[in-house]
């Protein structure tokens, strides 16, 4: 199913919402994603249409068993940049919006070998190899200016 870069973002969003309330209404959906209740309204009945949403006027909305997988990769997606982005020091602030630019743009092969990479480095974590490259990359940061 072909969803629009927006549509996952309100999957994730009320997915989001449901993992810390237990539910979402439309208010609690446009304040998620930082847009008037009215244009919620009509995401939703679009994201309904599409089967990936269940909404009664006034009541809660739910996912459906798709549209909980595509938030569940949207957030799989979103999480491995953030966290590619958090081990090259790229500050938290700037990586959460990149990750989330970075979440609808890329070939999943690309997302693939990206996780691949970072699982690869986080198993080896202890490792003195992946300490000292680490350590290395910070001074190389600093002596090009960068503040971390």
């Amino acid at each position: 199913m072909n969803v629009s870069s927006r549509a996952e973002d309100y999957l994730k969003g009320i997915h989001e919402i449901i993992r810390r309330k237990g539910y979402a209404r439309i208010k609690d959906i446009a304040n998620e994603l930082n847009v008037k209740p009215s244009t919620a309204v009509d995401m939703v009945r679009r994201l309904a249409r599409s089967g990936l949403v269940v909404y009664e006027k006034r009541g809660a909305v739910t996912l459906t068993p798709k549209g909980g997988e595509v938030a569940e990769a949207v957030k799989r997606r979103h999480d491995i940049f953030l966290k590619f982005l958090e081990l090259i020091m790229v500050p938290r602030q700037i990586a959460l919006k990149d990750a989330h630019i970075l979440e609808h743009h890329l070939d999943p092969k690309t997302i693939l070998q990206l996780s691949r990479f970072v699982d690869f480095l986080n198993e080896r974590k202890a490792s003195d190899l992946v300490n000292e490259l680490v350590s290395q990359f910070k001074e190389y940061c600093k002596s090009k200016g960068v503040r971390l």
